[in-house]
């Protein structure tokens, strides 16, 4: 009887701490702060609409118009979103003509930026602080726009005059590779290239001949005094 009595003695005990370190468990497990979910990404944006005077209401340029115009486009303006000011404000008359481009999520504005493609100097960008998304460290500031500016504005539907020169090259780079074949015309710049070789080579071969007619008459006159 008093073994029995031990051995149920014994078994109450472990009975009694598994249960006290289940508890424990629990509470631990309760008290533990919860594991934070992974940040969600930024929605991209869904269309940049484009206001100006030369403008016959609002363009709006979507990824559906082509998917590098539309990333060349927000391109333009993204970089503005947090970056520090470069420059103060130019004078009014010096800047040219002004086309506003919103970037719209869905039917939502999250922010604004002024163009100035035309500026003296080259181009210039504005970031206005009044913006859609109130945010504490956007300031009002100005910026030295890239030089593809105009292109990829004219590209889009503005109408301003065509500058192929940096369609593939300039600040921003790259618009080229997604531009009809009607936008530049290679036959007329290879006339022109030929045209100014041919202008060339002539123009070389007139200095040639002053150059061998020189030699001849100076070897003339050098022969006759010997």
């Amino acid at each position: 009887m008093v073994r029995g009595a031990v051995v149920r003695g014994a078994i109450t005990r472990l009975i009694s701490g598994a249960g006290a370190v289940a508890v424990a468990a629990l509470l631990t497990i309760g008290a533990a702060p919860p594991a934070h979910a992974a940040p969600k990404p930024a929605a991209k944006p869904t269309s940049v609409q484009i206001a100006g005077k030369d403008i016959d209401g609002t363009l709006i340029v979507e990824p559906s118009d082509g998917a590098r115009l539309f990333d060349t486009l927000l391109a333009e303006v993204s970089w503005m979103a947090t970056a520090t000011p470069q420059t103060t404000a130019p004078k009014a008359d010096k800047l040219g003509p002004k086309y506003t481009l919103t970037v719209m999520q869905k039917t939502a504005p999250t922010a604004v930026y002024e163009l100035y493609p035309l500026a003296a100097g080259g181009p210039r960008a504005h970031r206005p602080s009044k913006q859609p998304v109130i945010s504490k460290t956007t300031v009002d500031g100005w910026f030295y726009g890239r030089l593809s500016m105009s292109e990829t504005l004219r590209v889009s539907g503005v109408p301003l005059t065509a500058k192929p020169d940096v369609v593939g090259g300039g600040i921003g780079g790259g618009i080229g590779q997604d531009l009809d074949r009607g936008e530049l015309d290679p036959v007329a710049g290879m006339n022109s290239f030929l045209g100014q070789m041919r202008r060339l080579l002539l123009l070389n071969g007139a200095v040639l001949a002053v150059i061998v007619f020189g030699l001849a008459g100076i070897a003339f006159l050098i022969r006759r005094k010997v």
